[in-house]
Formats: C-alpha cells, structure tokens, sequence
C-alpha cells in the first residue's frame, strides 16, 4: 500500500534559506518530496510543496520562494481538495512538469491534478504513484540519442541555453533506458536527477513503454495509454517521515 505523508506540514526547505518577499518564513510550511525513487529507496529528485498556496499569493511572491529554495520544481497547492497545483523552476512559471505532478499526486492523495495545461488523472499501484498526461503539455526538451549508457554516463554538463535530455539504450528489447537531464536554465540546477515531462517526449517518439534510469539511479516508468496520454510513474519518499 502506497504510504502517505501526514496532513500537516512536514519536512521544511531546511535551514539557511533566505526568506522571500511577501513570505515571514520560507522554511515553515514547505514539504520536501524525493520522487522517482530508485529500486533501492534512495535518490529520487527533489520537489518543493507548499500545500497552502493561499500563504504565498501572487506569481512574484512565489516565483521569488521558488529561487530561494532553488529545487527543480516547487508546487504551490491552491485547492488540496480539488487538486488545483501552480509549478515553478527557480526561474520560470511552468504550465505542466512531470515530477511535480506525480509528486503532488503522492502526497494529495488525489484521483486528480488541474494544472494550467489540463487536468492530469492520477492512480496509485503499490509503491508506484502514476499520472496520465499529453506530450503537448511538456516544455520543450531536446532529446539527444547517445550509442551507448556508458557514454551518457560519461558526458559532462553542456553549456546553459538549451534543455538536454541524453539518453541511451540499455537493453532495446526490455525498454531498459540509460538517461541524464541537463536544465541548461543558468538557474543553479546544472543537473535534473529525475525528469518526468522529458520522460514523457521520450515515451511519445518512442511509442512504447519505458523503464529509465536517470541521474544517479532514480527510476522512471512509463507507458502509452488510451486517447493519446501518456502514464508517468515512480515511487515518492516524504523523508524524515516516521512511517518511510
């Protein structure tokens, strides 16, 4: 059964985060999830959630606590009942991203996220959360096919004005990929450890079900669905929780 965050503010931005105009304290109040675990429960990549978005009003304000916290992706809950979620990189407003969204649907527990791009459904099966998306909600992401793991292992970081997703195949048959997201914002996250909406591009070029291992052994799964969606999935961690 998919273990789930107490409904009270959990795990903060930690210390030394400098406040944010408009917000008294930025460390009160913001959960922080790892989703997309790997296998073995560690990495994943780090999601923001202030689940009272009503605290942080207005897109400055939270544009500005976004950069503070400076985690690929912060979530501002407006509605926990309804789903309503408004996502920010530390530079940027975002109308759909992958990770946010499985993330949030992990914690919410929710058959349903309204996003600006639409409304992405959610199920959980076992330690898996999944979202069901479109691939014209995904930011714009250039997906580069290397010949090799190893030599998407081995690339350094490119120089900033373009979102790289490098991939490569492990194993083609099993749809075992090897794969590395490179933000190219100039934003302080040089590295994306998991990367939900490149997933998402990838399965659609693809047109088949996916089991990618990102950044340092965070896990991605995928499929095509009906009607043109894509699922998205991975296991979500709200660490320092008691029952992880």
């Amino acid at each position: 059964m998919t273990e789930r965050a107490p409904d009270v503010p959990g795990t903060s931005g930690g210390p030394g985060v400098p406040e944010a105009p408009g917000v008294p304290d930025v460390h009160q109040g913001v959960d922080v999830l790892r989703v997309f675990r790997g296998p073995d429960g560690r990495y994943g990549n780090e999601l923001g959630v202030v689940r009272d978005g009503g605290r942080v009003p207005g897109r400055a304000a939270r544009q500005a606590l976004a950069g503070k916290l400076g985690f690929s992706e912060t979530v501002f809950v407006d509605d926990p009942e309804r789903g309503h979620i408004d996502i920010y990189t530390p530079t940027t407003r975002l109308p759909f991203a992958g990770h946010p969204c499985v993330g949030a649907a992990w914690l919410l527990d929710l058959p349903e996220l309204v996003t600006p791009a639409g409304v992405v459904a959610a199920r959980h099966d076992g330690e898996f959360t999944w979202i069901a998306a479109r691939a014209r909600w995904a930011p714009a992401r250039t997906l580069r096919a290397y010949a090799s793991a190893a030599e998407v292992e081995a690339l350094a970081v490119p120089p900033a004005g373009e979102w790289v997703y490098a991939w490569a195949w492990e194993d083609e048959a099993a749809g075992r990929v090897r794969a590395r997201g490179f933000p190219g914002r100039n934003d302080g996250v040089a590295e994306d450890e998991a990367t939900g909406a490149a997933a998402l591009l990838l399965t659609h070029q693809l047109g088949r079900a996916l089991n990618i291992t990102q950044g340092r052994g965070s896990q991605i799964l995928t499929a095509p669905g009906p009607g043109g969606l894509i699922e998205v999935g991975g296991r979500v961690a709200l660490p320092g929780h008691p029952a992880l």
